[in-house]
């Protein structure tokens, strides 16, 4: 069966669509409707984003592509991502990888076999003068260190916290 939008997915790019004057403006929004919806953008969702928008699948699937917030594979429930630019990795965010790594028993862009988490160095998060910074899916958490980061992982095991992309 071919895959497509739920009728609340359908609803919010329609509204998208009003509040942009083309659909190739809209196609960003739409991209975060269709991630929300199916988890992650496999080429089958691009090409359904394309059909939704009327615009050819090339430039859906080059503009997904080019962005790293967009998932072009399934992540785990939490999506751990450590900046590793300049500014966070001056102030230890390889140690912070380091510990996230051996306490997941994952390498960065691996994701645990119970699909609970993703593991993924970034380049940056936006949010230098606070770094390191790891951001768990839409949360940031700043001034991480080896020991923050292994209690916020162990409260994320422990679903202490929200989860869920």
């Amino acid at each position: 069966m071919a895959q497509a939008f739920s009728p609340q997915a359908d609803a919010d790019i329609e509204a998208i669509l009003q509040r942009y004057p083309t659909r190739l403006a809209a196609l960003i929004p739409t991209l975060w409707v269709a991630q929300r919806e199916f988890g992650w953008l496999a080429e089958e969702t691009m090409e359904l984003v394309a059909r939704r928008l009327d615009l050819p699948p090339a430039k859906v699937i080059s503009t997904a592509t080019f962005y790293t917030m967009f998932h072009k594979k399934p992540v785990g429930r939490y999506h751990v991502q450590v900046c590793k630019n300049i500014s966070c990795y001056l102030r230890g965010s390889d140690e912070v990888t380091a510990r996230a790594a051996k306490k997941l028993g994952l390498r960065p862009g691996e994701t645990s076999a119970d699909g609970q988490f993703t593991l993924e160095e970034v380049e940056c998060l936006a949010a230098c003068g606070r770094g390191p910074v790891v951001q768990v899916n839409a949360d940031y958490h700043e001034w991480q260190t080896a020991e923050t980061i292994e209690a916020l992982l162990d409260r994320l095991a422990a679903g202490d916290m929200p989860g869920g992309a």
